[in-house]
């Protein structure tokens, strides 16, 4: 990408797309176009295909997206695959009518079958089936990666794909409910901590294994792909680490301070058993992560402190 390239990224306000605006201004590009929902409503057709009639970005990160832990989606599953489905179609559709020199299409590990091999290589996508609890938010994302490999193969488009483990870090949303695991944990065990509650209840068995990337490295891992990849199939971005929620759990609680006792609800879901990502292709490509789990859950924790609004939600 050339420094003074008209980038557009959709959904800087969220804690990924608002990673990917401070890693751009840190690599010194400094003409980032964006729009709030207020400004630009991406389900609507219509205000999408003026926007970029008029802006004609670039180049555009494809960050926006509805999101939410297992019971958003188990709850509101038609709204998760009705929105994300239009909001990618419209935005990747106005890029390419646009003449968009390159898109960079954000997912979600999601996409990958309930009992994929382990770790998860990209060829694995749609060998078998999907995790219930998350398969319309799954099959949204699949709907997009695959418009973006359909328009280069038909159009000779540069449109690429990228498909993150767990994200966490700045900008989180720590909702108790509709938040994913670790900004859940960090809430609860802060509020547990503040209350000075004797034990902590967590959902589920705690023993699925999973992996977490600090927001930061991701965005980092996205210019980057972005100046040096192109090609139809996604590309895994991770850290080739993975520990159990257990393990996960007591981590959070010690770096918040909390001392109390750590209960399991096993009424609730699992969710699927391990998610850990092939990152093979990503370190041939040249990038690596550079922050430590522990590492990232201080910051993360920091953040939290520093930002009662998103505490709040």
């Amino acid at each position: 990408m050339e420094k003074n390239a008209k980038i557009y990224v959709a959904g800087h306000r969220g804690m990924v797309g608002s990673a990917i605006c401070r890693e751009l201004k840190k690599q010194g590009y400094d003409n980032i176009i964006v729009r709030s929902h207020q400004e630009l409503d991406l389900c609507r057709q219509e205000q999408v295909e003026r926007f970029f009639t008029e802006e004609k970005p670039d180049y555009v990160f494809l960050c926006a997206s509805k999101v939410g832990g297992i019971i958003a989606n188990s709850e509101a599953p038609a709204d998760f695959m009705y929105d994300n489905i239009l909001l990618e179609m419209n935005v990747i559709h106005s890029a390419w009518k646009n003449a968009c020199k390159k898109l960079l299409f954000l997912g979600s590990s999601c996409i990958y079958p309930r009992m994929a091999p382990q770790p998860m290589p990209e060829s694995c996508l749609l060998t078998s089936e999907l995790e219930k609890t998350n398969e319309a938010y799954a099959l949204a994302k699949i709907s997009g990666l695959k418009y973006c490999e359909y328009l280069n193969r038909q159009y000779g488009t540069d449109f690429i794909s990228v498909m993150p483990t767990n994200l966490y870090g700045p900008n989180d949303n720590y909702h108790p409910t509709h938040s994913h695991v670790l900004p859940a944990l960090i809430r609860r065990f802060h509020e547990a901590k503040e209350q000075n509650l004797p034990e902590v209840t967590c959902w589920g068995t705690g023993r699925p294994m999973r992996e977490f990337l600090y927001v930061d490295d991701l965005a980092n891992a996205c210019v980057f792909l972005m100046n040096a990849y192109s090609g139809n199939e996604t590309v895994n971005l991770g850290t080739g680490k993975e520990l159990s929620i257990k393990e996960l759990t007591e981590k959070v609680a010690a770096i918040i301070g909390y001392h109390g006792k750590i209960l399991w609800d096993t009424s609730k879901p699992d969710g699927t058993p391990r998610k850990l990502l092939d990152v093979s292709k990503l370190k041939k490509l040249g990038w690596q992560y550079r922050t430590e789990l522990d590492e990232g859950i201080r910051l993360t924790y920091e953040d939290f402190l520093h930002n009662p609004v998103r505490a709040e939600r």
